[in-house]
């Protein structure tokens, strides 16, 4: 699914309105009526106030005919509309027009001074100030009325994007000013500001809006944003052949553990088998062998020639993928066996972990990793390898050219992991859940990457099928334990669940 800028939105709306075609005005109310829609559909008739505060342009209009629409279903409702300039979008004018001839709607038509009325925690308010539209911080008293619905205790629901929140880049906006909405009915698109977590105050949660958009027309248009779609990762999928066998599903190597860090080692390698890897080595330092053996029968251990830490790198070449970071620590030892594995140049690699605080350490080596492969990094992992980022906006940035200078694949975990290609373009995963904030959700992605790689997938295949899989199987363990509940293992244990989910197996 494409992620449009706000200019793009405003030029598929031209598109829609000229190809179609439809007039505007008939698009405005095919969009109050989807939001309206969805507002009945989840507020019950109980009785409770709706105050709409509207805008003087196409935000407005939409909020206007929502109004009307709520009238219509018997819903008591007052509205605000914003005149001060004593010019509204010709649309926003027609609804204004429609709802002056009914007498069921309260319309109060501000042109100089708000009084505004007392709201109570039991009424909700719509707001339809402004939409993608906007380009600069709200200002005087529309950013007094976004204070004064800040320090309400109603339900806000906002109609496309929370007023006074840019679609993009807030990083001079002022927080103050951005109404909080409990929830974004968002018209057809998701807006890149909904994906960042310093926003989710802003947009609360979010539900897209089909209105019929031109698609031709979205077609036409050109973004390197996407959030990824089940149907998607669904379409990456492979059935095993049927005289499939060890030798032919891969043989992965992974670089992990040190002493009293042999769980994350454990985590990584029982993902990597139960994301499908034919077979499975796991070079470890000597005091990881007894528990690795114990805990992870089905891999074999290659000892280092150090009791503690891994010193030295094994020769890779019989190996389809290799994944390193998990537990290593940051031994000049283990540096010096990790930069060693980056000059063998064999295969992609999936740097997690230390790996990566190595790198961040020495960042000559970045040029060393070999193309396509995938780095893993939380958000503080990231600044320090690309420099410190004040906000996702920018963090998202520095993560996709540092994937187009070295040619690697970079993902920026979190909610919405970002996935950066080296082309450019930017993946965001909608699956996974708080509850996968756990110490080792990180070591079962490493591992599941690690596994997907020597299967043959292509980095660019594995990357989102991973992260999406990885998520996935989060998302069904919190369905079952909850979200306080989840550890790391429980997300290797439901594997199975959410590979039979995107294969159509119930």
């Amino acid at each position: 699914m494409k992620i449009l800028t706000g200019g793009q939105f405003r030029e598929l709306d031209i598109f829609t309105i000229e190809n179609e075609p439809i007039e505007s005005l008939a698009l405005m109310e095919r969009a109050g009526r989807a939001v309206a829609d969805e507002i009945l559909r989840r507020i019950p008739d109980d009785g409770r106030r709706f105050f709409v505060f509207a805008g003087p342009g196409g935000n407005g209009g939409d909020g206007l005919a929502v109004a009307r629409l709520l009238a219509e279903a018997g819903r008591a409702v007052t509205v605000y509309l914003f005149n001060v300039r004593g010019q509204l979008n010709p649309d926003c004018e027609s609804n204004r027009d429609r709802l002056r001839e009914r007498d069921d709607v309260q319309l109060v038509e501000i042109t100089s001074e708000l009084v505004f009325p007392e709201l109570h925690a039991d009424d909700l308010v719509i707001d339809a100030l402004f939409g993608t539209g906007l380009s600069k911080p709200l200002s005087g008293g529309f950013a007094l009325v976004a204070k004064r619905l800040n320090q309400s205790r109603c339900m806000v629901i906002s109609i496309d994007v929370p007023s006074g929140l840019m679609c993009e880049d807030n990083a001079y906006n002022d927080t103050s000013t951005i109404v909080r909405a409990n929830l974004t009915l968002s018209i057809q698109l998701p807006k890149l500001a909904f994906l960042y977590p310093e926003n989710q105050r802003f947009v609360g949660d979010f539900v897209l809006l089909p209105i019929g958009l031109s698609a031709e027309g979205l077609d036409g248009m050109k973004t390197h944003l996407w959030l990824t779609e089940e149907a998607e990762v669904q379409a990456l999928m492979r059935r095993r052949p049927r005289f499939a066998h060890k030798g032919t599903m891969g043989h992965a190597l992974l670089v992990a553990g040190s002493r009293g860090m042999a769980g994350a080692a454990i985590l990584a390698s029982r993902a990597a088998l139960r994301g499908g890897v034919g077979k499975l080595t796991l070079h470890t330092p000597h005091a990881c062998l007894d528990i690795m053996q114990t805990s992870v029968p089905e891999a074999v251990v290659q000892i280092d020639v150090d009791e503690d830490v891994v010193t030295s790198a094994i020769d890779a070449a019989g190996y389809q993928s290799i994944g390193m970071g998990p537990g290593l620590g940051r031994s000049r030892y283990t540096a010096a066996a990790v930069h060693d594995y980056l000059l063998q140049q064999v295969c992609p690699m999936v740097l997690d972990a230390d790996a990566l605080n190595l790198l961040a350490d020495n960042k000559e080596w970045l040029h060393d990793i070999p193309s396509e492969s995938i780095l893993t990094p939380h958000p503080r992992e990231l600044d320090r390898l690309a420099g410190h980022s004040q906000t996702s906006f920018e963090r998202m940035n520095r993560a996709r050219n540092l994937a187009i200078t070295y040619g690697l694949f970079v993902v920026v975990k979190g909610h919405y992991s970002q996935i950066c290609t080296p082309t450019g373009d930017v993946y965001f995963n909608p699956t996974g859940n708080p509850g996968m904030a756990t110490p080792g959700s990180g070591d079962v992605l490493t591992g599941i990457l690690t596994a997907l790689l020597a299967q043959g997938y292509l980095p660019a295949e594995a990357v989102q099928l991973g992260v999406y899989l990885h998520g996935l199987a989060g998302d069904l363990a919190a369905e079952e334990l909850g979200e306080e509940s989840l550890i790391a293992s429980d997300i290797i244990h439901y594997l199975p669940a959410a590979f039979r989910k995107l294969h159509g197996v119930s």
